[in-house]
């Protein structure tokens, strides 16, 4: 069970939104590498990492951000936002990402995914991002008429390494993950969950713990906020194993 911290990168600095809402950003951190390093001291494995100007955008925006978060840190980092095509996330594996998560393209074309896959086996998420019920596409800004089950069903045994299933309806506002939703997901496919969105406290770590069928959450404003200690969020999982 992993719990993955999240820097979210918007003007190259280490931001959290409310509701993905870019006009409602909080800065926690200006130096983004510090801040990754900061999460590997702390006994975290793994770094999460999206590109938020790259999400609306449709392509790399922070980049020099990104490549200097992979300088610092040691811990594999996965990193979605404004990746679109095979040569782009080519490009940002040989720069030593671990994996890419793909969320638009996704939904616009579900046959790069798998040739993604193919291509890179172990190395391509997907990001599906919620609102409603509804998959979200171009950072959160549209809505789309796929439900979320129907989307990821479309994977299934393609090779995708890891769901990163959001819910944007409790993005950033500590209310709690949504577990009925992600649990949902999980049951309906075989591809590993990771939950995202809204984790509030320990006592979303105690769940996630007995989640057994996820593979971890991803965890922002409430480690920032240091509503969650990180060791003994750790401790919990750990403990759970």
């Amino acid at each position: 069970m992993i719990l993955f911290p999240a820097i979210d990168l918007k003007d190259g600095k280490c931001v959290r939104l409310k509701l993905g809402d870019m006009a409602q950003a909080t800065v926690y951190n200006e130096d983004p590498a510090a801040q990754a390093l900061a999460f590997e001291g702390q006994g975290f494995s793994w770094l999460h990492v999206v590109d938020l100007n790259g999400a609306f955008e449709g392509q790399s925006v922070n980049g020099a951000a990104v490549e200097a978060i992979l300088r610092a840190t040691r811990n594999p980092v996965q990193l979605g936002g404004g990746i679109r095509t095979i040569e782009h996330i080519e490009s940002w594996l040989a720069k030593g990402l671990a994996r890419v998560i793909l969320g638009t393209v996704a939904v616009r074309n579900p046959a790069l995914v798998i040739e993604a896959c193919k291509k890179f086996p172990g190395k391509v998420a997907v990001g599906i991002d919620a609102k409603g019920g509804k998959v979200a596409v171009e950072g959160w800004a549209e809505a789309s008429s796929l439900g979320v089950i129907e989307l990821a069903k479309k994977f299934e045994g393609a090779g995708v390494a890891a769901i990163i299933y959001t819910d944007i309806d409790r993005d950033g506002i500590l209310t709690g993950i949504n577990w009925d939703s992600t649990l949902a997901l999980a049951d309906a496919v075989s591809i590993p969950v990771i939950a995202s969105g809204g984790l509030a406290s320990l006592d979303d770590i105690r769940q996630l713990a007995r989640a057994k069928k996820l593979e971890g959450a991803i965890t922002g404003r409430a480690l920032y906020d240091g509503r969650i200690d990180a060791g003994e969020a750790l401790a919990i999982l750990k403990a759970a194993a």
